[in-house]
């Protein structure tokens, strides 16, 4: 798995987590119901063994005290099980009168068992720590009535519970080896399961994000006939409609394009030559005036969409060569303020004296660039009446950074602005696709093109180009 997220996360958690919890669950049950049963198996063992020795030494009842404790002693000697239980006598003082593993006489044990059994004239069991040895052990008092219903003592017979616990621990562990092959097989099968979701889904996210960059008509392969199969041909259907949009919207685009071009020419040849009269009275000359720029303005846009057409059909080229750079800068940032002065404009060309190398690039497609950047920076940073440029090499490139004065671009579209058709909050007129075909040519001549807001307001945005001597 490349990484643990998104639908492989909630698989784990919600179905091998889920699945493990329940096995541990059902581990813990099986040891308990094991435990349990051991126990009360030992438990009634033991009862029944105190049980029939009690109704035993009861023939003996009409014997004295001393012939009766010796009874119990040679018993207790004699014992044949006493590999693995001890069998103990203790009188009603609480003093051991024997004991099937050594005949000697001392403190009893002060379990409850003990007393309980006297006081109740009946067995009594006992679970938990040898208070001497700190041993778990089971035990089982079983009171030892004389001829005369005295309680004369107890007769316990008392086990470790080691080998009980050890079987225990035995179960639980083959539980948990259970449930860890049952694991293994349900991560298998069902990493098996989530692959077939996991592989196409991300096929076709890759695919949808192909198609979220531009790049339509492309098809993605499933073999899978089910919900995922149909996602995969609803995008397909999806992919080729917007190609056979796009083809049409560029054929649209390049046929109108060419359309204008011509009456456009027409237009702006003849307002030039009209204007050249100078008999014109000025009312005339201010509306022919007003014709050749926005004649002029349609123009660019023509350009733009032919170029952008370009881009789009893979047909953009270079005219790749050495040229100056800082010529074709300065050149059109000296036309340029020509042009913005008579809006009351101010561009400011911030020189640097070092020198800059030739490089090799395509001049006429860069001055498009400055140009359409600082066309920009007159519309939208018109208000802060100043424009800065300025070149400079800084080994190994040479970056133009051109910078208005206005309100910025809000920074929510900031990552918008270069996508094509994209105008945002702008009120500017223009097709909203100049700074994409900026882009594209600046990344032709392995550059790039950044835009931010800058320090004290307006956009600054900066070309790095690389350089070569």
């Amino acid at each position: 798995m490349a990484r643990l997220g998104g639908l492989q996360k909630r698989w784990l958690i919600n179905t091998v987590a889920v699945v493990f919890a329940l096995g541990m669950l059902c581990v813990i049950v099986v040891t308990a119901v094991f435990s349990a049963y051991y126990h009360s198996g030992v438990q009634a063992d033991m009862r029944y063994r105190a049980a029939t020795t009690t109704d035993f030494f009861a023939d003996y009842s009409d014997l004295d005290y001393g012939e009766y404790y010796q009874s119990c002693i040679h018993y207790a000697k004699t014992f044949e099980d006493r590999n693995n239980l001890e069998l103990q006598f203790i009188n009603a003082d609480g003093r051991m009168v024997a004991s099937s593993y050594g005949n000697w006489v001392g403190q009893a044990p002060t379990t409850a068992d003990i007393q309980l059994a006297m006081e109740s004239r009946a067995p009594q069991p006992f679970i938990g720590r040898d208070e001497r040895t700190g041993e778990r052990i089971i035990a089982v008092s079983s009171p030892i009535i004389y001829s005369n219903g005295e309680v004369i003592g107890v007769l316990r017979y008392v086990t470790s519970t080691r080998l009980l616990d050890l079987q225990i621990v035995k179960v639980f562990t083959y539980s948990v080896t259970v449930l860890l092959l049952v694991m293994l097989i349900v991560i298998l099968s069902s990493s098996y399961y989530i692959r077939t979701i996991l592989v196409p889904v991300r096929q076709i996210t890759q695919k949808a994000r192909k198609v979220a960059d531009g790049i339509y008509g492309i098809q993605i392969q499933t073999k899978y006939n089910d919900e995922i199969g149909e996602l995969a041909s609803a995008i397909n259907e999806m992919s080729t409609q917007i190609n056979q949009n796009e083809i049409m919207q560029r054929e649209f685009i390049s046929s109108l394009s060419h359309e204008l071009r011509t009456p456009l020419t027409a237009i702006t040849g003849w307002s030039e030559t009209l204007l050249s009269d100078e008999t014109m009275d000025a009312d005339t000359r201010r509306g022919m005036t007003i014709i050749q720029r926005e004649a002029r303005r349609l123009t660019d846009m023509v350009v733009e969409l032919l170029d952008f057409n370009r881009i789009q059909d893979g047909r953009m080229t270079l005219n790749v060569r050495q040229a100056d750079i800082r010529e074709a800068f300065e050149d059109t940032v000296f036309m340029y303020s020509s042009r913005v002065s008579q809006d009351g404009l101010k561009l400011v060309y911030l020189d640097d004296d070092n020198e800059i190398p030739e490089i090799t690039c395509d001049p006429e497609r860069l001055r498009q660039v400055f140009l359409n950047i600082l066309d920009n920076a007159a519309k939208h940073g018109a208000e802060g009446g100043r424009i800065e440029a300025s070149i400079r090499y800084d080994h190994p490139h040479v970056i133009v950074q051109i910078r208005d004065f206005g309100p910025g671009i809000p920074e929510d579209e900031l990552p918008l602005v270069k996508r094509k058709f994209f105008k945002g909050s702008s009120k500017a007129r223009g097709t909203g696709i100049g700074l994409a075909v900026c882009e594209e040519i600046v990344a032709m001549h392995g550059g790039l093109l950044d835009l931010e807001n800058a320090e004290g307001g307006g956009t600054l945005v900066t070309v790095t180009l690389p350089a070569t001597q």
